[in-house]
């Protein structure tokens, strides 16, 4: 039997950032993953290229996680986004900053991020183990005792940090084995969901294929009620899919999608896509109505080419009841204003979304409510912590999701280290 001052499992980037912590903070440290490799998912994650954090304000931040975003207050307020990028470009990985504040090492390699901070732990005398299965923690009168292998071996600790994930990438390890271990020690799992994952629509254009592969880029995207009212909107770009609708702006309305056909109990929730989210319909007509005062006979479809991608124009055309082939000049004045409307609220119906395994966030998980926000210890079992996915938060696609991993992780590491040490005295 070993014995240490902090076991983490998992080795994604809250369980690395968490190792780090606890060993900065003098702990004896070891993480277990069931992996051949530690940092999988963070070698996968901004495409390869590993989009550390966000450099946003901390309240704008904070405005991107739409799951639980307030809870990340406290461990912001111990590890936040600047520290990431202090830490990174101090241990010799310069980043860069991208579009929105999007933070990337500047030689856009995820795995010299993974390498860095392997290093690191290497350095502070972390001990790791991959294709170490756990088979559960070891629970005695509320209090941690360690980690029961499926080998049989048996690591004693005075905390462990629960760094799992959640269940989506499940080929980077993220299986959802930290759920059951949680409620054992007397945790809450609220209902998981997928957010951050492309919507499926039943609707005739899309299982026709019409438009797949169709991108789009700077348009606005809203998800609405069934009285209309909008719950949420987002602008950026899109793509057609074979299945649905995909591309950031997608990823972001996902999770409204998810819970108004939760609230409906049946699809499909309508969305509104419009091509032109700076102007309303009677500015869109005008724009329309003079350019096809100076079109004269030529057809319509070739008049209008330069507002929208050819095979969604004839589809807009088509549901705004004007033959593509007719001449500029016979379109009148109220097939153009329903056309405007086509282009400001063309209607997708979204009937579900990809599985929580295809999402790139699991929504849900360990209650929030039962954690120590400024050392996410449990509220249940001394010595147990948690970070990262496997925690009721997530956030939207752009380095957030990242950051509450980084920021949750050294949090956890700190607290379990400073818990552990003054026990000892």
């Amino acid at each position: 039997m070993r014995t240490y001052d902090v076991i983490v499992a998992g080795g994604g980037p809250a369980g690395l950032m968490a190792g780090v912590s606890a060993a900065e903070h003098g702990a004896s440290v070891l993480i277990v993953d069931k992996g051949k490799k530690l940092g999988r998912k963070l070698a996968i994650s901004g495409g390869g290229r590993c989009n550390v954090t966000n450099r946003m304000e901390l309240d704008r931040l904070i405005e991107h996680i739409p799951g639980n975003g307030k809870f990340m207050h406290s461990p912001f307020s111990v590890f936040h986004n600047e520290n990431i990028i202090s830490f990174f470009e101090e241990l010799g990985v310069p980043l860069k900053e991208e579009d929105m504040g999007r933070m990337f090492p500047v030689n856009d390699k995820a795995v010299t991020v993974v390498r860095t901070l392997l290093n690191k732990l290497e350095d502070l005398g972390v001990e790791m183990q991959t294709k170490a299965e756990i088979d559960h923690p070891v629970y005695e009168d509320g209090q941690v005792q360690g980690l029961k292998m499926k080998d049989g071996r048996f690591f004693e600790a005075g905390a462990v940090i629960l760094a799992t994930g959640g269940k989506s990438v499940p080929h980077t390890g993220s299986t959802g084995d930290g759920y059951p271990w949680a409620e054992t020690a007397g945790h809450t799992i609220t209902e998981l969901y997928p957010t951050e994952v492309p919507i499926t629509s039943p609707d005739a254009f899309i299982q026709s294929k019409e438009l797949q592969g169709l991108s789009l880029q700077d348009v606005q995207l809203s998800v609405h009620k069934p009285n209309g009212k909008q719950i949420k909107a987002h602008r950026g770009d899109m793509v057609f899919t074979h299945f649905g609708i995909s591309g950031p702006i997608v990823l972001r309305c996902s999770q409204y999608v998810v819970k108004q056909l939760k609230k409906q109990n049946q699809p499909p929730v309508e969305m509104q896509l419009s091509l032109y989210p700076d102007d309303n319909k009677e500015s869109l007509f005008q724009q329309l109505n003079r350019t096809l005062q100076e079109s004269g006979k030529q057809a319509v479809k070739n008049a209008l080419k330069a507002w929208a991608p050819e095979r969604l124009l004839l589809l807009l055309l088509t549901k705004a009841g004007i033959d593509p082939q007719k001449s500029a000049a016979e379109v009148n004045q109220d097939e153009l204003r329903a056309l405007a409307q086509e282009m400001v609220q063309f209607k997708i119906h979204a009937d579900g979304t990809l599985s929580i395994e295809d999402a790139f966030v699991t929504g849900g998980g360990v209650s929030i409510k039962e954690v120590h926000p400024k050392t996410m210890g449990s509220k249940k079992t001394n010595g147990l912590y948690f970070a990262g996915e496997l925690l009721d938060i997530h956030a939207y696609t752009g380095g957030f999701n990242i950051t509450c991993a980084f920021s949750t992780g050294y949090t956890a590491g700190r607290g379990a280290a400073l818990e552990v040490l003054a026990n000892k005295g």
